[in-house]
C-alpha cells in the first residue's frame, strides 16, 4: 500500500472527506506500457504529478516468474526469472516468498512503505487538528460560562432529597469516568510528549514518564471497558429516545434561557446524546485498543474496508475501492490512528459533560456525588422522572387491602 493510499484511508476513517478537485476525482486513462515492457512510463509520472490516481496493479503484479528462469548453464540463468527490481517490488508489496527464522507475528514482512505516511499524519494533521479541537471546546465552555453563567435552580431548594442513582450505578459511572481521565492524560502524554514535554524536562526525564504512562494506559484500559459494559447495562433502557426529547431539543434544554424547564424523564435529550456518544465512541476505541494491546492478532480494517466497499461509501466520497488486503503493520498503523482520532472526539465531548456536571449547573454533581438530589432540582430538570418516582413511592406506601 502506497503512502498516498494510506493517507486516503486515514481521511476515510476520520470522516473528514473534502470535495475533490476534478483532476483527483477522474479515472486514470488506460496506459499502453508495451514500449517499456510493462514498466512505469512517462505518462504514469505525469498523471501522478497532476494528482490523478494511477492503478499500481502493473507494478504490484510485476514481481517476476521463476518458471521463466533460464537454464543454470545459460547466461544470467542464476537470476531465476526474477530481476533485482522485481525482488524489491515483491518485498514492497508483501508478495515475496520469504522464509524467516523468527516465529513472531508479521516477521515475514520485510518492507512496508506506509510507515512514513503514518508518521507524517501522526505528527502533523492528527496533533494539529486534535489539539485545536480540544482547545476550541475549552474555549467554547469558557465563553458559555462568561455569557450564561452557572445554571442555577429557579425555585427555592426544598430540603427534601430524592435518590437519583444508587451506589452500584455511581460505582459504574466513576469507574468509567476515572479510568477515562487516566487514559486521556496518559494518551495525550504519549502523543504530545515529543513536542511539548521533552523540550521542558529533557529526554532522560521524559523516558521513564513515557514508559510508566504506557504501562498505566495499557492496564487501566481494562477498568474502562468494564465500566463501559456496566454503564451500558444499567442505563441503556433509560436512554431510548422518546417524544419528550424533541421538546427538550426545541428549547435547547433551557440551557440558554432562564425559567425554561422542558419535560424529561430520568435522562433528558442532552444526556442521551452524551450517553450514545460514550457508547459508540467507547466501544470503538476499545476495539482499536484491543487490536493495539494484542499486535497483529486482531486485524480489523481489511474486513471493514471490504464491507464499506460493498456499501459504496468510499466510492461516494471519491476514494474509490479501499484495499481489502493490508500488511500487518498497516493494520496496526490504522488502528493507532483511529484510536487517537476517536480519543480526541471523545475527550472533547467529555469536556462538555464534565463542565455541566460540575461548575456549569447547580446541584448536578450531587446526582453522582451522594446519589441524592433536591426535589426542586429534580422538578426543574427531570419533572417526568420525579412524577414517576413519587407515584411509585405512593403506591408502595399504600397498605394492601
Amino acid at each position: 500500500m502506497t503512502p498516498r493510499t494510506f493517507l486516503s484511508l486515514i481521511a476515510m476513517l476520520a470522516l473528514m472527506a473534502v470535495p475533490l478537485s476534478p483532476a483527483t476525482a477522474q479515472d486514470a486513462p488506460v496506459i499502453d506500457r508495451s514500449a517499456t515492457g510493462g514498466a512505469t512510463t512517462l505518462e504514469d509520472i505525469l498523471l501522478r504529478q497532476q494528482g490523478i490516481k494511477v492503478d499500481n496493479t502493473y507494478r504490484r503484479d510485476a514481481t517476476g516468474n521463476p518458471e521463466l528462469a533460464a537454464p543454470i548453464q545459460d547466461q544470467l540463468g542464476t537470476l531465476g526469472g526474477v530481476s533485482q527490481s522485481e525482488d524489491w517490488q515483491a518485498l514492497r508489496y508483501n508478495t515475496a516468498d520469504v522464509t524467516v527464522s523468527s516465529r513472531v507475528p508479521a516477521a515475514e514482512v520485510i518492507m512496508q512503505d506506509s510507515g512514513m505516511a503514518w508518521q507524517k499524519f501522526r505528527s502533523g494533521p492528527l496533533l494539529t487538528y486534535g489539539g485545536w479541537l480540544l482547545a476550541g471546546m475549552l474555549g467554547l465552555l469558557v465563553l458559555f460560562y462568561l455569557v450564561r453563567g452557572r445554571i442555577r435552580i429557579d425555585g427555592e431548594l426544598s430540603g427534601r432529597k430524592i435518590l437519583r442513582f444508587p451506589a452500584v450505578e455511581r460505582f459504574a459511572h466513576w469507574l468509567l469516568a476515572g479510568s477515562f481521565v487516566v487514559l486521556g492524560i496518559t494518551g495525550l502524554i504519549q502523543l504530545f510528549g515529543r513536542y511539548f514535554i521533552i523540550p521542558l524536562i529533557g529526554h532522560e526525564t521524559y523516558a521513564p514518564v513515557a514508559i510508566a504512562g504506557k504501562w498505566v494506559h495499557n492496564n487501566v484500559s481494562w477498568a474502562f471497558m468494564v465500566g463501559l459494559v456496566l454503564v451500558t447495562v444499567f442505563w441503556i433502557a433509560h436512554n431510548i429516545p422518546n417524544k419528550h426529547d424533541l421538546k427538550w431539543l426545541a428549547v435547547g434544554g433551557g440551557l440558554f434561557s432562564k425559567g425554561v424547564h422542558p419535560p424529561a424523564k430520568k435522562f433528558n435529550a442532552g444526556q442521551k446524546l452524551i450517553f450514545w456518544a460514550v457508547i459508540v465512541l467507547g466501544f470503538s476505541i476499545s476495539a482499536s485498543g484491543l487490536s493495539l494491546l494484542f499486535p497483529f492478532e486482531l486485524p480489523m480494517f481489511a474486513v471493514t474496508f471490504e464491507k464499506l466497499n460493498a456499501l459504496g461509501l468510499p466510492q461516494l466520497i471519491g476514494l474509490g475501492e479501499l484495499p481489502t488486503t493490508l500488511a500487518p503493520h498497516a493494520e496496526m498503523q490504522l488502528a493507532q490512528l483511529w484510536h487517537a482520532i476517536v480519543a480526541f472526539l471523545f475527550i472533547a465531548i467529555i469536556f462538555a459533560h464534565i463542565y455541566l456536571g460540575s461548575v456549569g449547573m447547580q446541584g448536578a454533581f450531587d446526582a453522582m456525588g451522594s446519589g441524592e438530589v433536591d426535589e426542586q432540582w429534580a422538578k426543574e430538570h427531570h419533572g417526568l422522572w420525579l412524577a414517576e418516582v413519587k407515584a411509585k413511592s405512593a403506591k408502595s406506601a399504600t397498605p394492601a387491602e
